[in-house]
């Protein structure tokens, strides 16, 4: 008689070959732009601005600021600087950008989160066909808006959106980090959410090139004020309007925001995570459900299930560990960290049951000092 083990090995062997052979492929890293480097010293630029938004980033807006200067010609730069308490704003007055102006943030009104309110207050003042929203820790190789400004020229994209490469110093950077990108990636497939004949969309809100008439369209950020994940709420509202969307990945846009602990990146998870799954118990079961037979019992069944229950298992890793490995080979890790995937999953699962806690004892989400109330 076969027993319960084969039958849940089989099952997590069955999703994994699901994803594996699912029309979009929401492991591959093929949706890729890369910054540039040729020429870029010329390009004219003076048809793009930059829109930042800055709050306490005194150890990463210089950076973020002197990038923008190895970029191209006439490139216009706005900053936010939103109530910071630290030296950010001595550190913005600093640059040596020559069409650089900064605006002190209005206090943030209720029904807006504080990042949507900053960039609100700089799209008012812009004045260019493009837009780059940019987040103060992310840093630009050079050529890289180049790249961006071909994209769009090129494919006729009104909303291009790349995730940064996240920082990998520490050991659980080094762990989760890579992680982040592929669970993002099985959530919101890029090649799904570039397909335009699709209703799904997403973006990550780093680094977000968009036409400056799009944003108009939609009713600028007051359209989506009270989003925690506001980009791929905006990314949903400029598809849902009519315009191209496209996301991929990169080597040329880089966060410079450390996640050096393990308390740092639950935090960073908790954040948003049960925002994801829209406040629903039910969703967060079967997320939760979901989770464990695809990445944890396999382990289990390895160890603890004998004949064609652990072949299965067996198979499952196998499977898991492939589906990973392109995410680990674009980022320059040894596919062998795949291995640590049920660990990996067990974590964020945690994550997001934090989340979901936080939650329900009444905090929508916190971020630089403030605390967003469950409404």
């Amino acid at each position: 008689m076969v027993d319960a083990g084969f039958y849940l090995s089989a099952a997590a062997a069955a999703v994994w070959l699901i994803v594996l052979l699912l029309p979009w492929r929401p492991w591959s890293v093929k949706e890729v732009l890369e910054a540039d480097p040729s020429g870029y010293e010329q390009a004219d630029l003076s048809d793009v601005t930059v829109v930042i938004p800055a709050r306490n980033e005194e150890e990463v807006i210089g950076r973020t600021l002197a990038d923008l200067e190895h970029q191209g010609q006439g490139l216009n730069v706005i900053v936010v600087d939103d109530e910071s308490t630290d030296r950010t704003l001595s550190i913005i007055l600093q640059s040596n950008l020559q069409a650089l102006k900064v605006i002190r943030s209005d206090s943030l009104p209720a029904g807006w989160t504080g990042k949507l309110w900053a960039q609100e207050q700089g799209l008012k003042q812009v004045q260019t066909p493009y837009t780059l929203l940019l987040d103060a820790d992310i840093a630009l190789r050079p050529g890289m808006i180049k790249s961006l400004k071909d994209k769009h020229s090129l494919e006729n994209v009104n909303f291009v959106s790349l995730m940064a490469v996240l920082r990998f110093d520490s050991f659980w950077e080094k762990l989760l980090m890579p992680a982040f990108v592929f669970f993002f990636k099985m959530i919101y497939p890029f090649a799904l959410a570039n397909r335009p004949d699709s209703k799904f969309a997403t973006a990550a809100g780093g680094c977000i090139f968009v036409e400056t008439d799009v944003l108009r369209q939609i009713g600028g950020m007051a359209s989506i004020k009270d989003a925690l994940i506001d980009d791929c709420t905006l990314a949903k509202t400029v598809k849902s309007a009519g315009y191209k969307t496209w996301m991929g990945l990169t080597h040329g846009v880089l966060s410079q925001r450390p996640y050096g602990t393990l308390r740092d990146i639950w935090d960073m998870v908790a954040r948003t995570a049960y925002t994801q799954l829209y406040y629903s118990v039910t969703l967060l079961l079967i997320c939760s459900l979901s989770m464990l037979i695809m990445y944890c019992l396999p382990s289990f069944g390895l160890f603890y299930f004998q004949g064609g229950a652990a072949l299965l298992s067996i198979l499952a890793i196998l499977l898991m560990v492939f589906i990973y490995s392109p995410v680990l080979r674009f980022y320059e890790f040894n596919p062998a960290w795949g291995l640590a995937l049920p660990l990996i999953a067990s974590l964020y699962l945690l994550m997001t049951w934090t989340s979901a806690i936080r939650y329900w004892k009444g905090e929508r989400s916190r971020w630089k000092g403030r605390i967003y109330q469950k409404i």
